[in-house]
């Protein structure tokens, strides 16, 4: 993908993402000049992948490609130099500039990777990954870990922190935009799988799985172990109420006219022998018959 920046200087740089940028001085284009000589929409760049075209917008002011002036429509390639008013740009390939820089100046500036990552969405970044660090700063300024030369994304658009392994994300002050599985948010926590849009650019979370997408094993439990029976109480038994026992007397109880009658049954019964052995005498002995 290729970026369009001042020659002299890699300020404001913005990347040519289809379908087009705009360059003028009207604060409604992706590259916005300070030049009393360039026209509100002065030129504007068609991109299809990385094919590029100029096209003149200005209504008969001039424009220059590598000094050759330009009515209508040209084609651009890398390192090519634009001329718009008294301003140069230069058509710049990132990957090429990157290749010129000192190894140890790059290893300096690189943050410390991680195992998260944003996936391009969007067919002007050919499905491009860029890694997070521990704080990752997204947004059109150079100064951004991630720059991104889209149309109405904000110079510092949102932050991406890691901390505990976690992936956050904080907008900053857009004016568009920051969102998670199509919600606009102000600060939010990002999971693997997730969709993060800045404006209209999306892009596919990837990071290591979160604990709840890990499968985890209880251990067995037995029945013993699991259903413990509960403690009997034991009851305790009162001692029997104790029976009262009445011993006999020596000499039970007799009523006095008990007493009376035993004394008389004796000489009753002597009495009554007698009278009948002599009636029977008086019949053996003398009765007629």
């Amino acid at each position: 993908m290729l970026k369009l920046r001042y020659k002299d200087t890699k300020q404001n740089a913005v990347w040519l993402l289809e379908p087009a940028v705009r360059i003028g001085t009207g604060s409604q284009n992706e590259m916005v000049l300070e030049d009393t000589e360039v026209g509100e929409t002065h030129a504007n760049i068609l991109v299809e992948h990385e094919k590029l075209v100029l096209e003149n917008c200005s209504k008969g002011l001039p424009v220059y490609v590598n000094g050759q002036s330009v009515k209508d429509r040209i084609a651009l390639v890398a390192n090519d130099i634009l001329l718009l008013g008294s301003t140069q740009l230069q058509v710049e390939d990132p990957k090429i500039a990157r290749s010129t820089k000192p190894q140890a100046k790059v290893a300096s500036t690189a943050s410390p990777l991680s195992a998260w990552a944003l996936k391009s969405n969007h067919s002007a970044l050919n499905n491009k990954v860029f890694t997070l660090g521990a704080e990752t700063l997204v947004g059109r300024s150079k100064d951004c870990d991630i720059t991104l030369a889209a149309a109405h994304l904000s110079r510092q658009h949102a932050r991406l922190t890691i901390e505990n392994d976690r992936l956050h994300v904080k907008d900053l002050d857009s004016s568009n935009g920051t969102f998670v599985n199509g919600r606009r948010v102000t600060e939010a926590r990002v999971s693997r799988g997730d969709e993060l849009r800045f404006d209209s650019l999306a892009f596919g979370v990837i990071g290591p799985a979160d604990d709840l997408d890990k499968t985890t094993i209880r251990p067995v439990v037995s029945v013993k172990s699991a259903v413990k029976p509960k403690p009997v109480t034991r009851v305790k038994r009162s001692a029997a109420p104790a029976v009262a026992t009445v011993k006999p007397s020596a000499t039970p109880y007799v009523s006095p006219e008990l007493k009376d009658q035993s004394k008389r049954g004796p000489w009753l019964s002597v009495f009554t022998l007698i009278l009948l052995g002599g009636v029977g005498a008086y019949f053996y002995l003398g009765a007629p018959f």
